[in-house]
């Protein structure tokens, strides 16, 4: 089985249109603004550096522990499909045997409670890329660290 399963998965904004990260590396929660599909405004990167630390990592790595368990509990009557589905391929070809798939079949993987975003922290906009506005936490803003490039800034 070498399919990959793709399961879109709708993550909350909060009011000013800015999504909730955590940093692999110091584990603080910030929020980078959104962007539309297609801004020109979006610059490509390879990393992305921690406002708070400024210490760089994969642009995949910045999930909270609540978003990946959302993520996986979004996927769950998808992931049952394909299980089911392969359990069903693999005996198909069989000569003398029959397969009757069980339609109570299932991972049990719990559908999570959807996720609620609070107008939380303070927008600051570093120089350097103004395009790239963070919210921080209001104790945080005497050294913030751009987003895209790491250099540190004051609020």
């Amino acid at each position: 089985m070498d399919e990959e399963i793709r399961v879109p998965v709708e993550l909350p904004l909060d009011e000013d249109g800015y999504l909730r990260r955590e940093c692999p590396s110091c584990e603080n929660e910030f929020k980078w603004f959104s962007h539309e599909e297609g801004d020109p405004n979006v610059e490509a990167v390879s990393q992305y550096f921690c406002p708070l630390c400024g210490v760089p990592a994969d642009p995949d790595s910045w999930w909270t522990p609540e978003q990946i368990e959302y993520g996986l509990g979004s996927a769950g009557s998808e992931i049952d499909r394909v299980v089911g589905d392969a359990v069903a391929d693999m005996f198909k070809d069989m000569k003398g045997f029959t397969f009757k798939p069980n339609a109570d079949f299932s991972l049990d993987i719990e559908t999570p409670d959807a996720l609620a975003e609070p107008n939380d922290m303070v927008i600051v906009e570093p120089p350097c890329h103004p395009q790239e506005p963070v919210k921080v936490p209001e104790t945080s803003i005497s050294r913030v660290h751009c987003l895209i490039c790491g250099t540190p800034f004051a609020a």
